[in-house]
């Protein structure tokens, strides 16, 4: 704990609370200290006992993602204050638990908006990476009557899956595409020189263009 506070950086502070990350750590001195340490499962759990956001994320790349229990999961995330613990814990740790695919189903369907964004995202990395099973038709049906009224993690979790959908599934693809265009949710998000907007209908064009210029080089 005395070597994270040594690391805190007050302008990393500043830029991170913007996004309501409550730590002024750099990251990739955090990944640096991870690296040192190695996996340490017993040391993880203790650092995420403190209730500290960087020591919650060094928690997080020093455990041993397959050791937890499907409920330990669960407390931790509704326990994870902050998008930036949030997000690690649920990409870092929970998709690579045995018990993903039965949290995923769980979270989907929870009342809190914050964990069915956990749902969601575990729903996008299926989408992509083992949908056999999944009915994507629903899912778009789900997306297409709550994602323009749902609350900001939620929605942006929501749209990552229609825009996902949409690049893999080309038999959903026109479908994605109008629903985005409909909903118009993140149109106007401001996107970087360089970087592909959030706004479904241009992310999955985008995408798309990217997967056939490889195909028609390779």
């Amino acid at each position: 704990m005395a070597e994270l506070a040594a690391l805190e950086d007050p302008k990393a502070r500043q830029v991170n609370e913007r996004h309501g990350d409550d730590h002024g750590v750099n990251l990739g001195k955090l990944r640096a200290l991870a690296k040192r340490l190695k996996t340490q499962q017993d040391l993880a759990c203790q650092l995420w006992q403190t209730g500290d956001t960087a020591a919650r994320l060094l928690a997080i790349l020093v455990c041993r993602p397959k050791a937890f229990e499907r409920d330990e999961l669960d407390a931790m995330l509704r326990e994870a204050r902050t998008p930036k613990v949030h997000d690690w814990l649920v990409n870092n740790v929970v998709k690579k638990n045995p018990h993903a695919e039965e949290l995923r189903v769980a979270w989907s369907a929870d009342p809190d908006p914050v964990v069915a964004s956990a749902g969601w995202a575990l729903t996008t990395e299926r989408v992509a990476r083992k949908p056999e099973g999944l009915d994507l038709a629903a899912l778009l049906d789900v997306i297409e009557a709550e994602m323009k009224d749902a609350p900001d993690r939620l929605q942006w979790a929501m749209n990552s899956c229609l825009a996902q959908i949409g690049i893999d599934h080309a038999e959903h693809r026109a479908r994605a595409i109008d629903i985005g265009e409909r909903l118009a949710v993140l149109k106007d998000y401001p996107t970087s020189p360089g970087c592909t907007s959030p706004y479904a209908p241009t992310w999955i064009t985008e995408m798309v263009h990217r997967q056939q210029d490889r195909q028609g080089s390779a």
